[in-house]
């Protein structure tokens, strides 16, 4: 199952065994997550986007529910921001986009959809991984070797590695002296694409005020 950088990023943030979120939660994943989703509609040439504007090049529906979804609000009359205004109102919306990758990866049988109940009372619904899928080591896998290799990401990994530095995505990548090391290389792969500069810096300025405010902890 050929899986897009939002799904991808789902799966980073997710527990194998358990598919309870991990690591970053609320406002900071859901930034990662929304960041992935208009980073795929850049590359599918729907969306052009600098540090500060987000312009439609193209609306014509990519084929993928969740970015047109995304796609149809922002050719909506009326609908202009900025690329930071974009990031944020699609991650305070970023609930219902969520759950339509989750559920479509239990579809395709790289996630399994288990109901339960918190302390007996409160529904609860995790997504752990399906057994004999391999989705979910790949992807942090892949992304380990390019931040831990001398060689030239491909465009679309050297992407989720800057979305990984803008939300910080990359403690769940690798560990705290692995990390340090590779911190100049980070930010050389950052540097690689236009994309992860502007999209990545517009993601990661907003990750860093709600830092500042307490929203992330």
């Amino acid at each position: 199952m050929a899986l897009t950088m939002a799904e991808e990023i789902l799966l980073l943030l997710l527990d194998d065994e358990t598919g309870q979120p991990v690591g970053l939660k609320g406002p900071a994943g859901d930034l990662a997550l929304v960041g992935a989703i208009l980073m795929e509609l850049a590359l599918a040439g729907r969306i052009d986007t600098d540090l500060d504007c987000l312009t439609v090049v193209d609306p014509k529906p990519v084929g993928d529910a969740v970015l047109d979804g995304a796609l149809a609000q922002l050719v909506a009359p009326g609908a202009a921001r900025t690329s930071r205004g974009w990031i944020q109102a699609f991650a305070r919306g970023a609930g219902p986009m969520r759950t339509q990758l989750l559920e479509r990866l239990v579809q395709g049988g790289v996630l399994r959809r288990v109901e339960d109940r918190f302390l007996w009372v409160f529904p609860e619904r995790r997504y752990p991984k399906a057994e004999g899928r391999a989705e979910v080591e790949e992807v942090r896998a892949r992304l380990r070797h390019v931040l831990l290799d001398d060689s030239i990401p491909e465009p679309r990994d050297a992407l989720l590695i800057g979305l990984a530095r803008a939300t910080g995505l990359v403690p769940l990548l690798l560990s705290a002296e692995e990390a340090a090391r590779v911190a100049p290389r980070v930010e050389r792969i950052v540097a690689l694409e236009e994309l992860s500069r502007s999209l990545g810096a517009a993601t990661r300025d907003i990750y860093a005020a709600l830092m500042r405010q307490g929203a992330i902890h």
